[in-house]
């Protein structure tokens, strides 16, 4: 499924598999999860960052190191392209964005994880 952000020329994505494995790695992502706090009662993948998108702009510079591999992730894939864009456009040259979000991690990763 693609969204309307998919073509943008700083949009880097990983998908859930990739996502997986990087994570089982020797220097797994540093992973941000941009939904809102009730949607991450529900679910959630961890160790997670939790920044609210409403919140990204203002609390992102001093919580997501620039230099970091950084992987945004919210429920469809949208709101962390937004994020990983801006983040992109802003000096941070490894961010990425969870394709799918975190329902598609949970169909394709882990079924213990809630789809909402």
């Amino acid at each position: 499924m693609s969204h309307p952000m998919s073509g943008h020329p700083l949009l880097d994505e990983v998908n859930p598999a990739e996502l997986a494995l990087e994570l089982e790695g020797e220097a797994p992502p540093m992973l941000v999860d941009v939904r809102t706090p009730m949607e991450r009662e529900m679910a959630s993948i961890e160790p997670s960052l939790h920044v609210d998108l409403s919140q990204f702009i203002k609390r992102a510079p001093d919580e997501i190191p620039r230099d970091a591999d950084v992987v945004i992730y919210c429920h469809t894939g949208m709101r962390s392209a937004q994020a990983a864009i801006w983040l992109k456009a802003n000096g941070w040259s490894r961010a990425r964005s969870l394709a799918g979000g975190i329902d598609e991690w949970s169909v394709v990763i882990d079924r213990d994880v809630p789809r909402y």
